[in-house]
């Protein structure tokens, strides 16, 4: 029976021409899909030079060290033989309109002041060369990208010929350089000779200063003695002088002060004479004030006892009048009392009554507050009399002692007399001597001022002397310190002579061992050479999105089948769900095993493509393709229609994250980790490995996983079959056999 359906399947496609057509048309849609798309693109780096780019030259040249420079001439010449794009040299104008009108795809203007820029390289603000590179993006965004990539290599063959420009000049310059260094060489040499014959002459003239300094300090040393000797002299006469002047003017002074002093002692003599008479006058007067202070103290003692006695009398007065005011208070008190009861008497008597107690109340108080008043007074008097009796007392002792005091000034003045009169006398002896010795002392103080006289003009001389000779002591020695200096100097001029000479010997001859050529200044402007190696090799374009495409083309053909062939519906009542699915998926398996090989047929033989092992390729072709299969034979199956949009929508999350044309580091992270879960992903890495790097560990570890996908789906779709077998035959098979 399963030969029978499988049978009856193949015959239903074979009788049925429109079925056959389009399933052998699908079977090379996978090589129409990629095959097509792969060699459409499989070299397209290889064809740039039929891309139309225009370039625009508006440089204008310069010059460089007297020599022509044009930059972007040279720039235009080496795109002419250039075959990287179809260059079309164009005026400016031209240019920019045949590009905004799509005949070009990107355009390259070299400005007026391309080489005139080039020359700044030595200033100090040097100017870049500005290339300006206009695309069109919209036009063809790859076309743009192209370009950018080739601009950079125009960008480094500018470089290196501007290097390469001012190399050859720096070189030049240094040959030039060479005869130069050579020419200061000899001049330096010339230079060592004379300097080291000034050198000889400058330590001479040292050694004579040297020794002219030595005996000019002695000199001046010795000048110096005598300077201070006579400098003591001259002090010495001067301080005599000034002596002899200041006692010059002191006898004066002297004379009269003693001149005077003759008359203040008469003078005071006539004082103390009439002192002692004031004093004598004095003791006779004492005894009468004292007399009269006597008399005072009884007068003041009495006066005390009086004033006593009188404030007594006055306490009592004013302790009387209190007592008055207050019984005529009491008085008017008991009379107002009374008054009311008087009848019979006229109400005017009655309040003249109360009028008169009123009035003899209030001259009572008056009478206690004078009184009390006057005994205050009174006691005040008292206590200032007994004061005065004190200090009358006291005063009466101070007399008895000025007594006293008198009575011994009166003595002492009497001696103090004879004194005076002893002094005048001894005074008048002594003003004539003064006088007598003011005329010898007149005649020495005149020859001490001629002393100073002749002492200052020598000193003069001296002076004069002596700062001449520190001078000269002063000037040999700087003059010997300058000649050491020049001395100093000129040895280090000899030394650095020397060097000079070593030196430019040597630049002359360093720069006479460079030799400069073509391959030097390419070497300066291109010194890096980059070693380009490659892990594994990938020969064009489409070589390296035939993994991608080949997945992409399987996929689409397996869809494609699902259209002109039922994945469901048998061509026969089916024994069991078993060999209903063997049936379908043994025509299926069958297609896409013939889409594999027809796919790496045209691949291998027909576009040429060159893989690590053909065998492998193959396998992992077919592989490829059974695993599609299986995920739309389950979907489609399953759900038929709607199965179709599911597999839609895995086709395009494995478009765009199998990692077939960008690294998958470079999509979103929510696609990365949908990365992981699409066959799609491992055929890609697979057929890389099986085509480009050779790692076929890595190809089987890729298959191993690829493999996991059609034992699910294929089990699933059994399953499908198995039970949808039981619900749709079941009763019809017990019918049959009953």
């Amino acid at each position: 029976m399963k030969q029978s359906l499988l049978k009856a399947e193949l015959s239903s496609i074979f009788k049925n021409r429109m079925k056959l057509i389009s399933i052998i048309a699908i079977i090379f849609i996978p090589i129409l899909y990629a095959g097509v798309y792969l060699w459409a693109f499989w070299d397209p780096y290889g064809n740039l030079d039929k891309l139309p780019v225009a370039v625009v030259n508006e440089d204008t040249g310069t010059e460089l060290n007297g020599e022509a420079l044009e930059i972007g001439k040279d720039l235009v010449e080496n795109l002419r033989d250039s075959n990287e794009f179809h260059f079309i040299f164009v005026d400016k104008e031209t240019g920019y309109k045949n590009l905004e009108n799509q005949q070009y795809y990107m355009l390259i203007e070299i400005p007026k002041n391309f080489s005139e820029n080039a020359t700044t390289l030595l200033e100090d603000n040097p100017k870049k060369l500005d290339l300006t590179y206009v695309s069109n993006p919209g036009y063809n965004f790859i076309s743009s990208q192209i370009g950018n990539s080739a601009i950079e290599k125009i960008k480094e063959g500018v470089s290196k010929e501007v290097t390469q420009t001012y190399a050859e000049s720096i070189f030049d310059n240094i040959n030039e350089m060479k005869d130069g260094l050579q020419t200061a060489s000899d001049g330096a040499k010339k230079l060592e000779d004379g300097t080291n014959k000034v050198n000889n002459g400058t330590n001479e003239v040292y050694e004579n200063l040297a020794t002219l300094a030595e005996k000019s300090i002695q000199f001046s040393e010795g000048v110096n003695t005598a300077n201070d000797g006579m400098t003591k002299v001259a002090d010495g006469a001067k301080k005599l002088d000034d002596g002899m002047s200041q006692l010059q003017t002191a006898q004066g002074q002297l004379n009269n002060a003693a001149g005077q002093l003759q008359s203040g002692d008469q003078a005071i003599l006539n004082g103390i004479s009439q002192a002692k008479d004031g004093i004598d006058s004095m003791q006779d007067s004492v005894p009468t004030l004292t007399k009269g202070t006597t008399e005072l103290i009884a007068g003041s003692n009495t006066l005390t006892a009086g004033l006593t006695e009188w404030n007594d009398k006055a306490e009592a007065l004013a302790t009387g009048a209190q007592q008055l005011n207050d019984g005529a208070v009491k008085l008017q008190e008991k009379i107002e009392t009374i008054i009311p009861l008087l009848e019979g008497v006229p109400e005017e008597n009655k309040q003249e009554l109360i009028k008169e107690l009123q009035k003899l109340v209030d001259g009572t108080t008056s009478i206690s507050t004078n009184t009390t008043a006057l005994s205050q007074a009174s006691s005040q008097l008292t206590n200032g009399g007994k004061n005065i009796a004190s200090g009358l007392t006291e005063l009466n002792k101070g007399q008895e002692k000025l007594q006293e005091g008198v009575n011994k000034l009166s003595e002492g003045s009497i001696q103090l007399e004879n004194g005076a009169k002893q002094q005048v006398a001894g005074q008048e002896k002594f003003v004539a001597g003064m006088n007598e010795f003011s005329t010898k002392f007149t005649e020495a103080a005149n020859g001490s001022s001629d002393l100073v006289n002749g002492a200052q003009t020598l000193l003069t001389g001296m002076n004069s002397l002596s700062t001449n000779s520190i001078a000269l002591s002063d000037g040999t020695s700087q003059l010997k310190d300058g000649s050491w200096e020049l001395v100093e100097g000129t040895t280090t001029l000899l030394d650095g002579s020397k060097e000079l000479s070593s030196k430019l010997s040597d630049g002359a001859s360093e720069a006479s061992s460079i030799h400069s050529d073509e391959k030097t200044y390419d070497m300066m402007a291109d010194p890096i050479k980059v070693d380009s190696e490659k892990v594994s090799e990938v020969p064009n374009y489409g070589t390296g999105l035939a993994p991608y495409f080949i997945s992409l083309g399987l996929f689409v053909g397996a869809l494609m089948l699902s259209i002109v062939f039922s994945f469901d519906e048998p061509e026969g009542q089916p024994k069991n769900g078993l060999r209903w699915f063997f049936s379908k998926s043994a025509i299926l398996m069958g297609v896409g095993i013939l889409q594999a090989l027809v796919a790496a047929f045209v691949l291998l033989v027909i576009l040429g493509i060159e893989v690590q092992s053909i065998p492998l390729f193959i396998v992992f072709t077919i592989l490829t393709s059974l695993v599609f299969f299986s995920i739309i034979q389950f979907f489609v199956t399953i759900l038929g229609n709607p199965g179709r949009f599911v597999i839609v929508l895995i086709m395009i999350f494995q478009l765009t994250t199998s990692a077939g044309t960008f690294p998958i580091e470079l999509i979103p992270n929510v696609l990365q980790h949908i990365h992981d879960l699409l066959p799609m992903s491992y055929s890609v890495s697979g057929l890389r490995a099986v085509i480009s790097t050779g790692d076929f560990d890595y190809m089987w570890h890729n298959a191993s996983i690829l493999i996991g996908y059609p034992i699910f789906f294929l089990t699933g779709t059994a399953v499908y079959f198995i039970v949808k077998h039981k619900r749709n035959f079941s009763s019809e098979l017990e019918v049959n056999v009953d």
